[in-house]
């Protein structure tokens, strides 16, 4: 059996496991507390782990079993013809069982090797699927964050816009209209803040939820962060990773490779055995007249055994795994197929959120431009209130999307790493560098 899917699958552990961590604040820090927290981490380390004793408890049926039993037996007889007689029996005896060939045997430690590895594949999963829950759930709180700041400051414009359109109304320079449209606006806005702030309340309990900590307090987004992607790594490039890393295909493959070990194991039941045997045993008897008497017993033989016939079990054993084969095959099948789909979709995101990105910026340049430019227009008579609520709303609008494009590329980022089987801590703590506490 080749170790190199061992020796890789082992590394990502170590990757996983050999990490430090900076402060809770951040996400490297809460990524930490969801580790030590998460349930559903534990619960596939220990599935894991089971599937590993497995891996042994098959050994076991190559390896030699010596048992060893000792009896004491006093006897009390009473015979008319041969008068009273009273003895002890001490026996002991060791025995031996070494398989010499035993293909079944071999077949079934075959296969629970491929399970052990599909254990290991199913427990990095869970860690990385737990990288992307913890992510999303963090920039889901910086989402809101962003997305309350927009609410506040489109509330705060527009109150003063209200306010103005008061005053001039009470020295008669507007139309009560426009009193009662800018109030409008306000209630709008105040309405929007508000559903803002119980978003963030949600997402905040969200993600304590799954790191067992509660803050409020976190690192956002740098503004310098490169929206940028490797040219070098074209989406077939991340769709042969995909079906050379990606750990559901190889949860999938490993089954299916242990149903096919299991399949030999059940088609070799009929193939002959042969073991070795040893015994030795020893008798000591005493009390006995008209002599004390020891006797001692040792052997050695090999014994072949040829299942002839088992009432069809074994060949209704072999059509079932055989079944349970090719369901294997179209669930490795479909794991590929998912695995292309969220590969090339996650590629085709990430290409448009950059270019979503780069488009907001010089929206938020234009929208301001334009805000600038009604409010002049509004204290000329040019432009009405209206044209200038509306310029203010798309103006903050804007603000709200660039900062959720930018969060939208960086969650796609993972989950392409997701998907190609290469994501892991590492990519946090990188990730993690362009983080900073907002002051």
């Amino acid at each position: 059996m080749t170790r190199i899917p061992k020796l890789f699958l082992s590394s990502l552990i170590m990757t996983f496991a050999s990490h430090s961590f900076a402060s809770s604040s951040d996400l490297i820090g809460l990524y930490q507390h969801a580790e030590n927290y998460d349930s559903g981490i534990f619960a596939a380390r220990s599935a894991f782990l089971a599937e590993k004793e497995g891996e042994n408890l098959a050994l076991a049926g190559l390896l030699p079993a010596i048992n060893g039993s000792v009896s004491a037996v006093r006897t009390n007889s009473n015979n008319e013809l041969q008068g009273d007689d009273n003895y002890k029996t001490l026996n002991y005896a060791v025995s031996l069982t070494q398989p010499i060939f035993n293909l079944p045997n071999w077949y079934t430690l075959s296969s629970a090797e491929q399970s052990t590895f599909r254990a290991q594949a199913v427990y990095l999963s869970a860690q990385q699927d737990l990288i992307i829950t913890v992510a999303s759930a963090y920039f889901n709180v910086l989402r809101e964050q962003e997305n309350l700041k927009s609410a506040r400051s489109q509330e705060a414009a527009v109150k003063r816009q209200y306010e103005q359109a008061r005053e001039q109304f009470d020295v008669g320079l507007i139309a009560i209209t426009d009193v009662h449209e800018a109030k409008a606006s306000y209630d709008s806005s105040q309405t929007s803040r508000i559903r803002s702030e119980g978003n963030l309340t949600v997402a905040i309990e969200n993600l304590s939820r799954l790191t067992g900590q509660y803050t409020s307090e976190l690192a956002t987004l740098k503004s310098d962060f490169p929206v940028t992607l490797d040219v070098n790594n074209s989406a077939e490039d991340w769709v042969t990773s995909a079906f050379e890393n990606n750990l559901n295909i190889k949860s999938a493959d490993y089954a299916l490779k242990a149903l096919e070990s299991q399949l030999d194991s059940s088609k070799a039941q009929h193939s002959p055995t042969l073991n070795l045997n040893a015994a030795y045993g020893n008798t000591n008897l005493t009390n006995l007249s008209p002599t004390n008497n020891e006797s001692e017993e040792s052997s050695i033989s090999l014994t072949l055994n040829i299942p002839f016939y088992s009432g069809g079990a074994t060949q209704a054993s072999a059509r079932q795994t055989r079944h349970q084969v090719e369901q294997a095959k179209h669930l490795l099948s479909s794991a590929q197929r998912q695995a292309r789909l969220e590969t090339r979709t996650e590629y085709i995101n990430i290409t448009t959120n950059i270019q979503t990105v780069e488009s907001l910026q010089q929206n938020i340049i234009s929208r301001e431009s334009a805000l600038e430019a009604t409010r002049e227009g509004y204290k000329v008579g040019t432009r009405n209130i209206v044209e200038v609520l509306d310029a203010e709303r798309n103006y903050f609008t804007s603000l709200k999307d660039y900062a959720n494009a930018r969060f939208d590329f960086v969650e796609s980022n993972l989950r392409i790493r997701r998907s190609a089987g290469t994501l892991s801590v590492k990519d946090l703590q990188e990730l993690n560098q362009w983080l900073e506490v907002a002051e």
